[in-house]
């Protein structure tokens, strides 16, 4: 669903408005509007391009910089092909993958654009085209609404007003971002391009090498990048996937670096970070580390434990749900790490410590900070609403996200909505959003099995019946009928006798009106129907809190900018999933049990690490490539070999993944794919001695491609074909 404006809002919060030299020159996930006015610490820093071309967002190289919707990639030839991390790849790899021809673990390399195969009828590149100010008329339809539910709905209809225009012209993709917690508003309209097909991937003990056991650690020796390519149709125009279709021409690509990269040498990441908090109050922060952190990352570890004990009995369960299985470690071995992070630099005193900073001197301002304090106040009431019912949310809510149960609210509810005037509708169930939903619903077909979307609701269900009595949902238990493994039992297996596990009938269902499904005996509909008064209460009561957030977080973080300007704290917006530049310079680190790490990891490294069981499973075509020195002219002089993956002091998040790393030409050096592990901790504060960004070599990328897993054809079209002996 598309809440952008008010998850915007009710998110902890962004900073931003005034402008400081950064902090290190490393803190900070720059608009790249900004970038003229902190010209001097990018010179300083290594930058060689003006400052001002960066600010372009269409021009070189912004230009070539693509959002996949949740991780980042960027053109780097004429006919559309994009490069990004194999992890960001792994969902389209898993699609076209069984147990027989499994991807994952082989790869996969198209020897012609006939062969490429589609990445997913969900698949998305988006092309950013523009950027407008939105500010005054979203403030003005909040403004003129009188309660907090209705300011809520003010907001959705000026969302969807906007964004309908914005959308008039087909092709186009538009979304509106707010900043600084609401004090501004921004809709962005991008090239939506709906054919993307994968092109090449390396096999999963060169993309994944060192597995969960390295995942934000360092040394790091992963070969994390895949290649897609963006097709359109015959006019140029973005189309539904077709065979017809064809390589879409960017304005703009990036080039692969022609001088080696060094330590100390600048580099910068454009990308599309995800979400950062540091701006957040300290009662959210606090109950990020009491609650939310540590009981999501608990459910992701025994839910990885039951899919993979499930596997062990089907292997294709394992190939259906390695993708889903891979965020769930991903994330809970992140959530795991900032929570070491938070108790190794004390995060929660200093959070309190920022925030008393902050009221103590707007207190003194008098009645200039009285819409900051009230708000504060407000937001601190908000926070202690939302944990009273957080662990019924977090149940519920993944009682009805996947599998069939989630297959039949979504259908049901699109039934429901689409009764309604299209610019009356609940935002995710717009006329807009019919291809998204219907790709969904097809896409499910690779990511299910029966038996192990049972086990998963049983899961979920036993922790269902746990919560007290006070926060379960009538309609919910009416269904249930108990609170026993019997009643569960009962009621999964009448949830079995529904259709919806066949593509066939999900989509027919899709344009099923609301009085058939209201007639349909599919237990799976019933159950949505069921629900739909208790969603819909839920919803109400979720709207006005947002109709408060609306205002509330606004008027807090203005006085917090007022705050760190007084103080010349360099001021800059977290994190939104917009396009931001982070800047630094290739730089190693000492951990804290004082063993100095590299700033580079080389090949002999990876061969070093090799045990010939996974994770460490390294290929024999690559372990010989390394034993016969076969270097390819790629080796560094410095390093007498070829450099893995490096090091830098940029200052990344989640959605950066995939995001190139640009040297001061602005020529590609590498991907960026992950941070140390005492970094993670820097979403909610951040600490610039130990932070560092981990990124892919661009020399590793191509001599993979060389020397281990040829893709001639791909080293072509990036112009850095090998020369003939």
């Amino acid at each position: 669903m598309r809440y952008t404006i008010l998850a915007a809002a009710v998110a902890a919060g962004t900073l931003g408005l005034g402008l400081s030299a950064p902090a290190g020159a490393v803190e900070g996930m720059w608009v790249p509007q900004q970038l003229p006015e902190i010209s001097g610490p990018l010179k300083k820093a290594g930058l060689k391009l003006d400052a001002k071309q960066l600010a372009d967002l269409t021009g070189d190289p912004m230009g070539a910089v693509v959002s996949l919707g949740g991780c980042t990639a960027s053109f780097v030839s004429p006919q559309g092909l994009v490069v990004t991390n194999h992890h960001c790849a792994y969902g389209a790899i898993q699609l076209n993958s069984t147990a027989q021809k499994n991807l994952m673990r082989d790869g996969f390399n198209a020897a012609a654009p006939g062969d490429e195969v589609s990445a997913g009828p969900a698949s998305r590149i988006y092309a950013l085209d523009s950027i407008r100010d939105v500010t005054a008329e979203v403030n003005a339809a909040i403004a003129g609404a009188a309660t907090p539910i209705e300011r809520t709905l003010a907001a959705q209809a000026v969302d969807k007003r906007l964004v309908a225009q914005c959308e008039a012209e087909p092709g186009y993709s538009c979304e509106i971002y707010s900043f600084f917690g609401g004090v501004t508003y921004r809709l962005f309209r991008n090239i939506e391009i709906k054919d993307v097909r994968l092109v090449y991937a390396p096999p999963g003990s060169i993309g994944n090498y060192g597995g969960e056991v390295d995942n934000w650690m360092w040394p790091r020796h992963t070969g994390d990048f895949s290649f897609y390519r963006a097709y359109v149709g015959k006019d140029g125009k973005p189309a539904e996937y077709s065979k017809d279709n064809v390589p879409y021409q960017p304005k703009h690509w990036l080039k692969m670096a022609d001088k080696p990269l060094g330590e100390g040498d600048f580099v910068m990441v454009a990308g599309y970070p995800g979400r950062t908090n540091r701006y957040a109050l300290a009662s959210e922060f606090e109950a990020t580390q009491g609650w939310t952190y540590p009981t999501i990352a608990q459910h992701y570890k025994n839910l990885v434990a039951l899919v993979e004990r499930t596997a062990k009995q089907d292997p294709e369960i394992g190939v259906k749900y390695a993708s889903t299985v891979r965020g769930w470690q991903n994330t809970l071995k992140n959530y795991d790490g900032q929570l070491e992070g938070f108790k190794r630099i004390d995060a929660g005193a200093k959070k309190h410590a920022d925030e008393a900073a902050a009221l103590a001197w707007l207190r003194k301002r008098g009645d200039a900070s009285k819409p900051a304090l009230d708000a504060h106040a407000k937001l601190e009431e908000l926070q202690a609403k939302k944990a009273d019912h957080r662990a019924r949310d977090l149940v519920y809510s993944q009682l009805r996200r996947g599998g069939v149960i989630g297959a039949a609210g979504t259908v049901y509810r699109l039934a429901v909505e689409r009764a309604k005037p299209d610019a009356e509708r609940e935002p995710g169930y717009q006329q807009r959003d019919l291809p998204e939903i219907k790709a969904g619903l097809e896409q499910m077909d690779r990511r299910y099995d029966a038996r192990m979307d049972r086990e998963l609701q049983a899961y979920w269900l036993r922790e269902y019946v746990k919560l007290p009595a006070g926060e379960r949902i009538a309609e919910f238990d009416r269904w249930l009928g108990g609170n026993d493994e019997k009643a569960i039992k009962r009621a999964l297996d009448k949830l079995a006798k529904t259709k919806l596990g066949s593509l066939k009938e999900r989509v027919a269902l899709l344009s099923a009106d609301r009085a058939a499904l209201d007639k349909s005996r599919d237990p799976a509909i019933e159950l949505a129907k069921a629900l739909l008064p208790a969603n819909l209460r839920m919803e109400q009561e979720d709207k006005t809190a947002l109709g408060e957030t609306l205002v509330a977080r606004p008027a807090y973080l203005q006085g917090v900018i007022d705050y760190r300007k007084s103080q010349k704290q360099a001021v800059y917006p977290d994190a939104n999933s917009t396009l931001r530049i982070t800047f630094g310079n290739v730089k190693a680190y000492t951990k804290l049990d004082g063993s100095k790490q590299a700033a580079f990891t080389k090949l002999e490294e990876v061969a070093a690490k090799a045990t010939g069981a996974d994770p460490f499973d390294a290929p024999d075509s690559l372990l010989e490539a390394i034993a016969d020195k076969r270097y390819g002219g790629l080796e560094d002089k410095r390093l007498k070999t070829v450099a893995v993956n490096f090091l830098s002091d940029l200052d990344i998040t989640g959605g950066n993944s995939g995001s190139p790393v640009l040297d001061g030409q602005g020529k590609l050096v590498g991907l960026a794919f992950d941070g140390n592990w005492e970094s993670v901790s820097s979403n909610w504060v951040f600490d610039p001695t130990m932070t560092r960004m981990i990124a892919v070599d661009q020399r590793y990328m191509r001599w993979i491609m060389q020397e281990v897993y040829p893709a001639p054809q791909v080293l072509r079209e990036l112009g850095v074909a090998p020369k003939k002996k």
